[in-house]
């Protein structure tokens, strides 16, 4: 029932460092609820699911310029490419698409 969504946690936890309690942190659960998918027992719901699957795919876009431990850091920081925003906050608010913007300016080279 879960294979994927566990397979989706499993690369976050490889690609970033993120923990089990970051992960329930961020979409707001117990550390307990988040076990519970973790394994298989349960699923999220689906705006939950959604906020792993872009905290995914920013993790893979942030893999080419950071290593796992910088790519959490710059997840949990205020950063001047989000307005002193925090990425975690604004993908955890369905607002991906400003991080991954943020990104692109990275990939682009043009933030100056």
């Amino acid at each position: 029932m879960s294979t994927a969504l566990a397979s989706v946690i499993n690369q976050i936890n490889q690609s970033s460092t993120l923990k089990g309690v970051d992960l329930a942190n961020i979409t707001d659960v117990s550390t307990a609820t988040f076990s519970r998918w973790k394994s298989g027992k349960s699923l999220p719901n689906t705006s939950t699911q959604l906020i792993l699957s872009d905290l995914r795919y920013v993790i893979d876009s942030l893999s080419e310029f950071y290593n796992p431990d910088e790519i959490r850091l710059w997840l949990y920081a205020n950063n001047h490419l989000l307005d002193g925003q925090k990425a975690i906050d604004l993908i955890n608010n369905q607002q991906t698409e400003v991080v991954l913007d943020a990104i692109e300016r990275l990939a682009s080279a043009s933030y100056i």
